[in-house]
């Protein structure tokens, strides 16, 4: 995957096809300790101790259309690319975690990509679920903690579709600005 926003994007999925009805994802980017730092939580269908050792080979999948599951295993290489790691916490019906750090300035570190883009795209494809996408930055120049949480954001639409063109313009906007 060419930039971190396609990782993310497979992540959710995960969490989205494991019937999570609520997915929260932080990126952490800390200048003092040159981390970046994806944290993924659901409350999904969780995974077996066996599964979760399994995971990220990418010859292992669930799914039944391919015979290899390559999202975790190349979001591991990345991560582990820039001297740091994968760690991934799932308790069989309670939920999954998935945390990848990555070394923020490292020449190896894939580009963020299309990050609101991406959470749009996510929000707006599973209406049912909610969505909690928390961003900081930790810097000498600016600091960022910006928090976008879809029950807020059905309260201020009052009715509105999130699907709405207007809408998902919007709101990536509106991350856009608060991520900058």
């Amino acid at each position: 995957m060419k930039d971190l926003s396609m990782h993310i994007m497979d992540i959710l999925q995960n969490s989205t096809r494991a019937k999570a009805k609520n997915i929260t994802l932080e990126v952490s980017e800390d200048y003092s300790t040159d981390t970046l730092t994806l944290v993924f939580k659901d409350d999904g269908c969780g995974m077996s101790e066996e599964m979760v050792k399994n995971v990220i080979n990418p010859f292992f999948t669930t799914r039944t259309t391919r015979k290899v599951g390559l999202g975790l295993p190349l979001l591991k290489q990345n991560a582990e690319m820039t001297n740091g790691s994968l760690n991934i916490i799932s308790k069989e019906g309670e939920g999954t975690i998935v945390t990848a750090v990555f070394g923020l300035t490292h020449i190896d570190r894939p580009p963020m990509g299309d990050l609101a883009g991406t959470m749009v795209l996510t929000v707006a494809a599973h209406p049912e679920i909610h969505f909690v996408f928390h961003f900081v930055r930790s810097n000498s120049k600016r600091d960022v903690n910006y928090i976008l949480d879809t029950t807020e954001l059905y309260e201020a639409l009052d009715g509105v579709s999130l699907q709405e063109p207007e809408v998902m313009n919007y709101i990536k906007e509106m991350i856009e600005e608060n991520i900058q």
